[in-house]
């Protein structure tokens, strides 16, 4: 039986931490270890952490993507699941990961969306449609595969180990689900399951700015990788993949067939 570990970047929101770490603590599936990184907070981010059995890490760059990665490295299990600190997961969200990911062991990264709990009915719908749901169905269009929503999913350990080293993890303003999505090697299969649902807050989409913000994010991570990830290069490198990996197979059948 694989082993998860369960990674939460925070800063300064050791109330929502709190809250967060007692569903992570409630979930038929127990997690096999908790990992939170504390992001040079300032306040009880650390302690809450600890006092809920919490592995903390001390990430001192600012930063999701420096934090996510700093936990990713630290941690143990076989599956690497990611919350934020403000992500408030259903008690069978550890049990559905791993049941999808032990019958299906083609698929690297299994990912889903976000509900809101919080914020008017208009932020609601803005951060839910436009903003998640487009990501959803650009992302899609731009990698030839399923985009990671960060604030919602899980990897195979290995899955980290082979992309590490080509993520701008270091960088502060980079978006780091779209960054991780796009060094993916063209083997990796994203499965975005629509029933695998956490609840998020709305603090992100409080403002145009902060949602003008993200957006930057975004534009930088594109640009970053431009053009070695554009789309058609994407498509010509998993393409390539799928015509080996064809030809390796009728070779194997091959040999199969000669020594009966």
């Amino acid at each position: 039986m694989s082993t998860i570990s369960v990674v939460i970047p925070s800063y300064n929101d050791a109330a929502m931490l709190r809250e967060c770490l007692h569903r992570v603590r409630e979930q038929l599936r127990p997690a096999d270890e908790i990992v939170v990184v504390d992001n040079a907070s300032t306040d009880e981010t650390a302690e809450v952490a600890r006092s809920l059995g919490a592995v903390v890490v001390h990430q001192p760059v600012r930063g999701i993507f420096p934090a996510a990665a700093a936990g990713y490295d630290a941690a143990s299990g076989d599956i690497i699941a990611r919350l934020d600190a403000d992500s408030r997961p259903p008690a069978d969200w550890l049990a559905h990961i791993e049941a999808e990911l032990t019958v299906s062991p083609e698929v690297g990264v299994l990912t889903g969306p976000g509900e809101f709990y919080d914020g008017n009915p208009l932020v609601t719908w803005l951060g839910e449609n436009l903003y998640i749901g487009g990501y959803f169905w650009f992302g899609g269009l731009w990698l030839d595969n399923g985009p990671i929503f960060g604030s919602n999913f899980a990897m195979r350990r290995e899955v980290w180990l082979r992309v590490r080293d080509h993520v701008h993890s270091d960088l502060r303003r980079v978006h780091d689900d779209l960054d991780l999505s796009l060094h993916l090697p063209p083997d990796v299969v994203v499965r975005v399951d629509d029933t695998l649902r956490v609840g998020i807050s709305s603090r992100p989409f409080s403002s145009w700015r902060a949602f003008g913000r993200r957006l930057g994010w975004a534009y930088l991570t594109f640009r970053l990788n431009w053009p070695e990830k554009s789309p058609w290069r994407i498509r010509e490198e998993r393409e390539r993949y799928r015509m080996q990996h064809s030809a390796d197979d009728e070779a194997g059948q091959g040999d199969a067939t000669s020594a009966v």
